[in-house]
């Protein structure tokens, strides 16, 4: 009976992570992890800044899988979380699969959420909640990259559900909400109004203080590629598109905004993290 409803409720992995400043240096003073996700032991390539690495230790996400994250961050603290490799979400049995993420940025500290790209398999039914809460004067950086299909293998996401809900307040105030949502279908796949054809989207968004015509403007210039691409100034902050072909085009695009932010607000240089050079 227990491996019955576990094959039909799913793996619910949980997460709770909480980072504080330790005379300069962040570190990881709560770890509580629950299969399938983990966390790796934190990295230093910059020297007060904590690299975080979470893996997905069951490989993919099924149709009714669940993971939980909770992620906060104490007075200026500042880390980096990233994924080991690329989210794969399998063709669903009809349950969908979902993950929830809270994020708690306390005064003075800036968190920097890189996840790796997600994959939908054709047939995923997926949704993604995330929710950062941003104290005053914290701030935050996060990027989304999804494909849609195995596009390798020439499959395209014609069934299926994807569902992205993303929002930034702070002290009560919504500074970004973001609601995506895209059925499987030939249509929708090919429709100008939903992919075009193109088969990868991109969102990044920074949200941390004001942003000049000028940072926007070498942003735009930074992109160079084939797809489509898009950059607009938000209240407090940028916000960054891209719907394409190519994972790399995209990431190095991001790559290459993330850098000028970290140079223009957070006084930091280029440090790739090392997973994704494996």
């Amino acid at each position: 009976m227990i491996c019955n409803s576990q094959t039909a409720e799913g793996w619910h992995g949980k997460l709770n992570l909480v980072y504080a400043d330790r005379q300069g240096k962040t570190q990881l003073i709560y770890n509580h992890q629950q299969a399938p996700l983990k966390v790796q032991r934190p990295f230093y390539p910059e020297g007060e800044i904590c690299h975080s690495v979470i893996l997905h230790t069951a490989g993919g996400v099924v149709g009714g899988d669940r993971l939980s994250s909770n992620i906060h961050l104490q007075p200026q603290a500042q880390a980096l979380i990233t994924t080991a490799s690329a989210s794969k979400i399998y063709r669903s049995n009809g349950l969908q699969a979902r993950q929830t993420i809270q994020m708690q940025v306390d005064a003075g500290a800036c968190l920097e959420w890189l996840p790796q790209e997600t994959i939908l398999f054709n047939g995923a039914i997926y949704r993604q909640d995330l929710r950062v809460e941003l104290a005053t004067g914290a701030s935050c950086l996060g990027w989304e990259i999804t494909r849609f299909g195995r596009t390798a293998r020439g499959e395209k996401f014609y069934l299926g559900e994807w569902r992205s809900h993303t929002e930034i307040w702070q002290e009560g105030i919504p500074l970004w909400i973001d609601r995506q949502y895209l059925p499987g279908s030939e249509d929708i796949f090919h429709s100008p109004h939903g992919l075009a054809g193109k088969p990868i989207v991109g969102s990044l968004v920074w949200v941390g203080g004001a942003v000049s015509a000028e940072i926007v403007e070498k942003t735009r210039n930074l992109w160079d590629g084939e797809g489509e691409a898009g950059v607009s100034r938000l209240q407090h902050g940028l916000l960054c598109r891209y719907r394409g072909f190519s994972t790399s085009e995209v990431r190095n695009w991001f790559i290459d905004v993330w850098q000028l932010l970290r140079v223009s607000f957070l006084n930091r240089g280029n440090c790739i993290p090392r997973v994704w050079q494996v």
